[in-house]
């Protein structure tokens, strides 16, 4: 498990892997938070939020939650390899968003929520199929 402080470093490392260009205009920077964010759809435990790009009054930033990394990385056994594959995905994914913003775009916005339906509609029949079936009463 990695610590905060190592994330952080990673996430360092990372970032200046991308092109210069893609943090243009993120003004609030590239931030690791300790919180572990989880989706309020879901059960406790069941659905993190890993970042977010963020264009509000205080600018335009991406958030990374350090406690929903390390919440996974306790669930699915992580290797330092796991932790720096998701650092790298989840920042290139919120990169995505800001350079379509940038553009007006919206096809990443798009395809999240087709993929958080399709999540749902999984976890909704994972979810019935674990209960038991009720027994007709009737007499």
């Amino acid at each position: 498990m990695l610590t905060f402080d190592e994330t952080g470093d990673a996430l360092d490392e990372i970032a200046e892997q991308f092109p210069q260009t893609l943090f243009r205009g993120l003004n609030g920077g590239v931030n690791l938070l300790e919180d572990a964010v989880e989706d309020p759809e879901f059960p406790g435990g069941e659905l993190y939020i890993m970042g977010e790009f963020c264009d509000d009054c205080l600018g335009k930033y991406i958030n990374l939650y350090y406690g929903s990394f390390a919440a996974l990385a306790q669930k699915e056994e992580w290797t330092e390899e796991d932790w720096s594959d998701e650092l790298w995905t989840t920042l290139s994914h919120e990169l995505t968003h800001h350079m379509e913003g940038l553009g007006g775009l919206h096809g990443l916005d798009d395809r999240d929520e087709e993929e958080m339906a399709e999540f749902r509609e999984e976890y909704r029949r994972r979810e019935q199929a674990r209960r038991p079936a009720k027994e007709d009463t009737d007499c």
